[in-house]
């Protein structure tokens, strides 16, 4: 039996009255915080490179700033996640549960 694959849970830049969400570079921001939960935990030294956790990706849809939360996170470290969610209820963002489809390379 396999487990179920995690939900991605996409808060979008738009609160539910409709309104664009302020600072523009509010999805970067909230991807940096998060930028240090990822696959086997915190790395230093050379291997440490400036980028964004798996599990917390800025990006755009349909011309919407979005972060994608995967909810595989909530396992890692659930006050991390308990923050994203909060932080989203908190500033009235919409959210919606999809997924992710890589761009196919090249294109």
């Amino acid at each position: 039996m396999t487990s179920p694959k995690p939900r991605e849970i996409f808060i979008q830049g738009i609160t539910r009255d409709g309104r664009t969400f302020r600072p523009s570079d509010w999805a970067e921001r909230l991807a940096g915080v998060m930028s240090c939960f990822r696959p086997g935990g915190v790395q230093s030294g050379r291997s440490a490179h400036i980028g964004y956790s798996p599990y917390c990706v800025p990006t755009v849809v349909g011309g919407v700033k979005c972060v994608v939360v995967n909810e595989a996170i909530r396992q890692i470290e659930p006050m991390a996640w308990d923050f994203v969610m909060n932080f989203a209820r908190d500033n009235d963002l919409q959210m919606v549960e999809a997924c992710l489809i890589p761009d196919k390379p090249g294109a």
